[in-house]
């Protein structure tokens, strides 16, 4: 089993990785494989909306998204985090979202999910907000914590002192590895994935 800890800061080695850290970490003590992937900050495209994905399977630009999507379907468990930027994820990781789950969402089906942040202070739950929305558009089970998944401070040395924060992150890796494990115990007994319907696709004109 693994995972992927998506940094979504153009800070690498700042507040948002020091947490996805601490998430790594417990997984490992479980046993599960984890890989931190570091969303580039500069020229990180958004989504054109030209749909030539749904026909090629892969973004028109050929960057970051489309290395990532040869990652996914090997891949357990993902744990997406950012800074917070106005009550917001940054930018770089939602252009970098949006055109990974709409080229690539049906492969995220059945995969464990969760978002983190980092702040200051404030916006944090907007920002959570945000990049959930994500997973539970994807059919993804979304992990949660003992508290809303973030962490404060202005720099990892703060961030390390926000001693509950880091709690949540260690119960969120505490809690997917749980999950993970479930999951492989219910494939050796035989259960699948619910049976996948034909999708009903409306508007509100009709």
């Amino acid at each position: 089993m693994n995972a992927i800890l998506i940094n979504g800061s153009p800070r690498k080695d700042g507040c948002t990785f020091t947490a996805l850290t601490e998430i790594a970490v417990t997984l490992e003590k479980h046993g599960i494989k984890t890989e931190v992937f570091h969303v580039p900050s500069q020229n990180m495209h958004g989504c054109n909306s030209c749909y030539l994905c749904k026909q090629t399977r892969e973004c028109v630009h050929d960057d970051a998204v489309n290395k990532f999507a040869s990652l996914i379907e090997k891949t357990d468990a993902f744990v997406f985090g950012s800074p917070v930027y106005y009550s917001g994820a940054s930018g770089s990781l939602c252009s970098f979202m949006d055109r990974l789950f709409f080229a690539h969402g049906a492969k995220f089906r059945g995969k464990l999910g969760a978002a983190i942040v980092s702040a200051r202070r404030a916006g944090t739950s907007a920002a959570l907000d945000r990049i959930t929305k994500y997973f539970s558009i994807s059919q993804m089970p979304i992990v949660s914590s003992q508290y809303w998944n973030m962490v404060h401070g202005s720099c990892p040395e703060q961030v390390r002192q926000d001693q509950e924060g880091m709690q949540t992150m260690r119960v969120l890796g505490d809690n997917m590895a749980w999950l993970l494990k479930c999951i492989a115990a219910g494939k050796k007994a035989g259960i699948d994935l619910p049976e996948k319907e034909e999708r009903i696709w409306t508007n509100f004109i009709r």
